[in-house]
């Protein structure tokens, strides 16, 4: 298929694009190069080639572009929540009225597929204890969330025979990517761990968080891309796998093990009233090809041997480019960027 990969110089998109190019996809990125600032560590096993793509804001992406491609899928919005409650109303600018117009544009350009990363941060607070399936409500709790809720819905409203959306709803990822982020909780206790040999939580570490590694993610991208139309049509699919779903103070403990000597503590309960375990049972059983290869002590093993292989430091870990909401508060104080975000220069 010729593909349309939007977010492509981010955190999944510098990883899918190689993997779908090396299945055969002819692959047209396209990104805004908020961050391409930060490119950690270089491996040609994970990023063998690069994809020709378009400089472009989404909001500025026409008819033009879309022309002649088969499927989309669609990464590129300001990524999690902190930065989206950092400008609220420009959240729902970009993250939700910009998706659906881009799903509108290509379904009138005769594309076939449309593929939306949402997120298990549509489930929000989870009352009880059984975890959250694909028809469970959603209770979003921030803007970023409120914004996967409203364009899942919005997009669907457009299915018809020759356009399938779907929409993959990944849990929180975490593991190695050149371009690499710091700002999810594997990667910075990680992070945390290598760089000053302690893990301090400042919360008590009981809230539930459900973790996918990005490769996984890349994964169910592409089976959701080369799946029968009638398997994907439509679904909403939970992306990761029931054993990685931890408390947050889980996840704590088994970063500290994976790095030795890492001293570790907590704090007492947070402000962060996020909470949800996640079941991912019909990802696995109704996407064929579909299996997660990863789990979250294997990934922190995996940061722990890159690390050591670049000798990270606290001054990296800390580098702007790494956190999403560092590195825009940076462009837009440096006058890079405009108020609506769009770049001045």
């Amino acid at each position: 298929m010729k593909l349309l990969v939007t977010g492509v110089e981010g955190y999944i998109g510098c990883l899918l694009a190689p993997m779908l190019q090396a299945r055969g996809h002819d692959v047209v990125g396209l990104d805004t190069g908020y961050y391409r600032d930060g490119w950690l560590f270089s491996d040609r096993a994970l990023v063998p080639g690069f994809p020709r793509f378009i400089n472009r804001d989404i909001r500025e992406i026409g008819a033009d572009e879309l022309r002649g491609i088969d499927a989309v899928v669609h990464l590129a919005e300001l990524s999690n929540d902190p930065l989206g409650e950092n400008k609220p109303e420009l959240t729902f600018q970009i993250n939700h009225q910009a998706s659906v117009r881009l799903a509108e544009l290509a379904k009138a350009a005769g594309a076939k597929r449309f593929v939306y990363t949402s997120s298990c941060s549509v489930y929000g607070f989870a009352e009880g204890a059984e975890p959250m399936t694909e028809a469970s409500p959603t209770n979003p709790q921030t803007a970023y969330a409120k914004c996967k809720t409203l364009v899942e819905r919005d997009v669907a409203a457009l299915a018809s025979p020759s356009f399938s959306p779907s929409f993959l709803r990944n849990a929180t990822a975490y593991g190695a990517s050149p371009r690499m982020r710091f700002d999810i909780v594997l990667n910075n206790l990680s992070g945390l761990a290598a760089t000053t040999g302690k893990i301090v939580m400042t919360s008590d570490g009981t809230p539930w968080r459900p973790l996918v590694h990005v490769l996984d993610i890349c994964e169910a991208i592409v089976c959701t891309l080369e799946a029968p139309q009638d398997a994907i049509h439509n679904e909403i699919f939970n992306v990761g796998h029931d054993a990685d779903n931890f408390q947050v103070r889980e996840i704590a403990q088994i970063v500290a093990d994976v790095f030795p000597g890492c001293e570790l503590s907590f704090g007492q309960s947070g402000g962060d009233n996020r909470s949800y375990r996640v079941s991912f049972t019909k990802i696995h059983d109704r996407l064929p090809g579909f299996r997660c290869s990863w789990d979250a002590r294997k990934g922190a093993r995996q940061l722990h041997d890159i690390f050591g292989r670049i000798g990270i430091d606290r001054t990296t870990f800390e580098a702007r480019p790494f956190t999403r909401l560092k590195q825009l508060k940076y462009l837009s104080a440096t006058g890079q960027i405009d108020d609506r975000f769009f770049w001045k220069y």
